[in-house]
Formats: C-alpha cells, structure tokens, sequence
C-alpha cells in the first residue's frame, strides 16, 4: 500500500491531532510561519466566510495532497493513497456489502490477535462511522483517510459484483453453524463464557446488523426478537402495523439477545431481570438511538428495540394533521399565560411528538421551558429535560417539586398516573405556570371522568385545565399507488353513513406497490379533537356531568369529533374507510 510522503519528516500524528490546520502546515514543513499569517490576514478580508486550506489552495502554497494529509492529522486520521490496492478477501468479507455502502467504507486491514480492523474514509466528518461499525461487529475499528475518487473506485472492485446478503441467506448460514448448532435445546444452561463466546459469533453479528439496517432503511418504529417454544420469531412494525420476517433457527435465541445486550452495554450475565439500555448510530450521517427493552419470558429473553431516528422527526404544528381551524384553536391554547393543557390518547398514538412540537413552537430565548420524561425520547435544544427514574425514588410528582424553583415557564409532565402528580401540576398552573401532560383515555370528555377516578377535585379541574387535545395516527394512503374507489353500503354503514350522504364524495386507497411494500399505505398522520373549556363546561363538572353531556356541550362551542376529523381526511385522500374505523370507533357516543 503506497503512503503518500510530502515532508521529510511528518510528526507523530498523535502530535497533530487537533492543531490548526495551519500549525500542521508548518509542521509537515509544507508552509512556514510567515505565510500562514499572510493568509490569515487574507482570510479576514474576505466579505464572505472561507475555510483557510481553500485560501492556501488558491494560492498555490499547498497541494491537494497536502491539504488532505493535514485535515486528516486534524482528526488523528492518516491519509493514504490507494492506487492498486490487493485487498484480501478474507478482510473484504469482514464488512459486508450492505455495511459498507452504507457507511461509504472500506476495510484494508485486519488483525485477528488484537480484533482489531481498520478501514478507509474519504471524510474525516464520517469519523463516526468507526464508532458504529464498532458496535455493530464488535472490533475495535481504526480508520484512514483517502481521497473520494479513490474510495469509490475500491468500492466498485470490491463490492460491486457482492450482492447485499438476504436474511434468507445468512439464516442458512446460520443453520449450517456446528458451533451454534451446539446450543439447541440448552436455553438456561449457557454459562457466562459461552454467552461471551455466543455474543461474537460472525453469523450472528451479520444477521442483527442486517436487521437493524433494513428496519431503519423502512423506517420501522420497532425490532420485536420473541422467543416461544418451538420457534423465535422476528417482527419490525411500520406505521404502527407489525410484519413478520424470516424466522431465524429456534436455538439462536441466546446469541442475539446477548450480542445486543454488549452492544447496549447490559449485563450478559443477568437473565433473570428485566434490562434497558440505548445504542447509538450514525447511519447515512443521521442520528439514530436504538432504545432496547430485555425481558425474561418462559421460553428465552424477549428483546425489543424502540428505533428513534432523529432525521425523520417532524416538529412542526403545520405538518402533524391538525385542519386549519384546529391548528388556529391549538395554537391559541399553548399560548395561555397559565393553566394545563392535556394531550390524551392510547399508548403510540403521537402525544409526545405533539407535545414536542407544541414546546418547539412556543421555544424561545424568553421562555425557560423544563420537561419531566419517562424516558427522554428525543433531546431538543433550548429545552432542560429531566429523565425519571422510578426506582431511585425520582417520580414525576418529586420532579416537580424541585422544577418550581428552578423558575420555568412552561413546565411539561410527561405523564399524569397518580393523584399526587395531578396535584403539583395543578399547583403549577395556579401560581402561573403553563402545564403540558399526557393521559391515556379514548377521546378528551373522557379524560375529566378519568381525573375524577384519581381524585382530583373538580373545583381544582375547572380551576386549572384550558384545553384536553385528544389524538390517533392513521396510516396515509401511499401517493405512488394511489386510486379512487367506490365504497360498498357495508364499508359506509361502518361509519354510520348512506350512500345519499357521500353523494359527490372521493374515496381512494392504495393499490400496493414498492414504494409502500405493497401495502397501499406510507406513512402516518394524526386526527384530532381539541376540547376548549367553557363557563358551561366547567359549570357540567361542579354538577358531575356525564362524560355524553361534556362532549355535546364541547361539540357546541367548536369542537370536530375524532371521526370526523378522519372523515375529513377520507374525503381529501389522505386515509382510507378502514383506518378511521379502526381508531376511532370507540369514541363514538
């Protein structure tokens, strides 16, 4: 492998690592002092911002070679060149061809004795990439810089004609495996060493990597691992709907759940107990915390992972679903000097993603906002959040306590569940903060009857609440197979409708195709209905009015029912008959 020497004596590149790219320069003995000044008084000069390597670039002082090996040193990195490398291919193999298109990524060397793989770049910003690809094989991975030419050619030699590995296949290599095959039947008599052992098996390792990559390539919420008697199945979900994938060998069980438990950093040991842990990665240059979840069951550890790409996140009231007059009233609400405005719905609904896009909206260099999370799903600048731990003592109604002298504005509680929480929260509101919560009820008139059963009083729910936002997610119908359709009388009477009342009507669905995985749906988007308490309202929960009357006196001052917020969206061919149904039929009076 040819090195690329500018200098007769390049420094240390530990000595280098974090220099100005001009003292580097120097160093390298590519520029002298007296230059590099000259350059830095150019660059001030300049109206508009420019790197200094391009300045020493336009004046011929350096080469592009040059430039690189000195950006690289930067990082600690060192640039090679290259050329006609041999690549062999039992190192070739150690990243397969989905990895390394995915990361932009070669391996060039590797050291069994030590584990120890060192790979090429063509960005010293794609540094992470050695952090991920760690996790995921768990070797220690080194990195080099080179110029992208140069990487996309040895790409092409080498992984052009690799086919991205299947599930199918690895799972047949995986049924070849005498090592795994050893551990059939033996679930708990595992001991630690062999956990250990299990846990670096390569077949192993490829098959989770391939399954973390797709799941987050189609965008799934979740990875389910679920262990049964006779079988393990793996299922991801996708717009809230779970799809099972090929089955993997019943006694490998033991091997993926400890594989993700090192690269979570949990106890391998520890099967008895309940475990959570995170995982963090870069992919594609974009975010993504893996949240696990370990679990003991009868038959093995059930392990799920929550999938949090950041990348993907939408803050923006616009963009959540909301009609034009909804979004007017929300905005309105989460403007109020005081109060409690609560966001209701069943576990996976979207509250937390509209309470962080309410926070979002209302986030500015004059409002000192505080969150109390359980957990802290996504972190959110110019915004303190607070992680609960419920088993060192610290609850969301302890929490609480403590964020009133911290002097917030606007103070978010992840979760109303107890009376004692209820409490402080609306003590909050009363001494002029603004509260935002969450519940679990089936639509907002709801959600008075169910403070009620904690043992709030209603003088102090008429006194403190402004608004209840309650919330579904149906699936968007997808834009690449969209097409109209004529509904039967069955699929109306469904929602309790004739063919008389959506005369003139459209109704689409999808046809399924590749983009959507040919389920005719892409995507998500929430319905809404948003209760704004009145004099009248409030007057019906002093008098303990029945949760129908709340919602016809709601009904009166404004308010769109859930189902017909989702006709609405039926009618604009955003979502289709079947969805509406199936979130919202519960509601109905």
């Amino acid at each position: 492998m040819e090195k690329l020497k500018v200098a007769k004596s390049l420094p240390p590149i530990e000595q280098l690592r974090g220099r100005t790219l001009g003292r580097i320069l120097i160093k390298m003995g590519a520029l002298t002092r007296e230059k590099v000044h000259e350059c830095l008084k150019i660059q001030k000069q300049r109206p508009d911002p420019v790197r200094i390597g391009q300045i020493f670039l336009e004046l011929g002082l350096v080469d592009e070679d040059q430039l690189q090996i000195a950006l690289a040193a930067q990082r600690g990195m060192e640039y090679i060149k290259l050329g006609d490398i041999d690549i062999p291919a039992e190192v070739i193999d150690k990243v397969p061809a989905q990895m390394a298109k995915t990361y932009h990524v070669v391996p060039i060397e590797y050291n069994k004795e030590k584990n120890e793989l060192c790979v090429v770049l063509d960005s010293a910003d794609n540094f992470r990439a050695t952090d991920d690809l760690s996790t995921l094989m768990g070797s220690k991975v080194t990195a080099k810089i080179t110029d992208s030419d140069a990487l996309e050619n040895v790409l092409a030699k080498y992984y052009e004609t690799k086919q991205d590995e299947n599930i199918n296949e690895l799972i047949g290599e995986i049924q070849a495996d005498s090592f795994l095959a050893e551990f059939d039947g033996r679930n708990q008599s595992i001991d630690l060493d062999e956990l250990k052992e299990l846990s670096e098996s390569n077949p192993v390792k490829k098959l989770l990597n391939l399954v973390l990559l797709q799941a987050i390539r189609d965008k799934a919420s979740d990875v389910h691992f679920e262990p049964f008697e006779h079988e393990y199945k793996m299922r991801y979900r996708i717009d809230g709907v779970l799809y099972e994938m090929v089955p993997p060998p019943r006694h490998i069980a033991a091997a993926l759940s400890s594989r993700i438990k090192v690269m979570a950093s949990l106890d391998i040991a520890e099967r008895r107990l309940p475990q959570d842990g995170r995982i963090a990665l870069t992919v594609q240059g974009k975010p993504v915390d893996l949240r696990v979840s370990v679990l003991p069951t009868m038959f093995g550890e059930s392990v799920v992972l929550r999938i949090l790409d950041r990348s993907t996140l939408s803050l923006d009231l616009e963009k959540l679903g909301l009609s034009q007059y909804d979004l007017k009233v929300f905005r309105q609400l989460i403007r109020r000097p005081n109060g409690i405005i609560i966001v209701t719905g069943p576990t996976g609904c979207g509250k937390t993603t509209t309470l962080y896009s309410a926070l979002t909206e209302i986030n500015d260099i004059e409002t000192k906002i505080i969150t109390t999370e359980d957990p802290v799903e996504y972190d959110i600048d110019g915004i303190i959040q607070v992680q609960m731990k419920p088993d060192i003592g610290l609850t969301f109604a302890k929490c609480l306590r403590s964020i009133l002298r911290q002097d917030p504005d606007v103070i978010m509680v992840g979760e109303i569940r107890d009376l004692e929480t209820a409490e402080i929260a609306a003590q909050s509101s009363l001494t002029g903060h603004i509260v935002f919560t969450t519940l679990h009820t089936n639509d907002a008139p709801s959600s008075i009857a169910r403070l009620l059963d904690l043992g709030v009083e209603p003088f102090l729910i008429t006194a403190t609440l402004e608004g209840i936002v309650a919330q579904r997610l149906v699936r968007k119908i997808c834009e690449g197979c969209k097409a109209p359709f004529e509904p039967n009388e069955a699929q109306l009477m469904e929602l309790g409708l004739t063919p008389a009342d959506v005369k003139g009507k459209n109704f689409f669905y999808g046809r399924g195709c590749n983009k959507c995985n040919n389920t005719g749906y892409r995507g998500r988007t929430a319905i809404y209905e948003i209760m704004l308490f009145t004099d009248k309202i409030r007057e019906l929960i002093m008098n303990q009015a029945s949760t129908n009357l709340l919602r016809e006196a709601a009904q009166e001052n404004g308010m769109t029912l859930l189902r017909e917020n989702g006709m609405t969206a039926i009618y604009n061919g955003i979502t289709t008959i079947e969805e509406v149904v199936k979130e919202t039929i519960s509601t109905e009076a």
